[in-house]
């Protein structure tokens, strides 16, 4: 990886959805601008606030795909990260930090 990139690996397909009462949506319906969740598995010698296996919030939309040895990933600037959840805090808390 280089400079500023962070290879991250979406957490599940963008297919049907359940709502919170546990209606089914369709992959078809097209909702708003939805935020995402990826696990981080690389990043540049430049990014700083993230860590491999770190959670983080991107846009679908700001994003670069890419295949590494037959397995889709995505390519983003770290700029581009909305919000982190990790684990390495000391007492075994998640921390979300924006």
């Amino acid at each position: 990886m280089l400079h500023d990139r962070v290879l991250v690996e979406a957490e599940r397909d963008p297919g049907e959805r359940r709502s919170g009462s546990g209606i089914l949506i369709p992959a078809t319906v097209s909702m708003g601008r939805r935020l995402a969740w990826a696990v981080v598995v690389a990043q540049g010698v430049n990014v700083r606030t993230v860590q491999v296996d770190d959670r983080v919030l991107f846009d679908p939309e700001d994003r670069a795909e890419v295949e590494v040895r037959g397995k889709d990933y995505i390519l983003l600037r770290e700029r581009d990260i909305h919000a982190v959840a990790a684990e390495r805090l000391s007492d075994g808390r998640t921390g979300l930090y924006l």
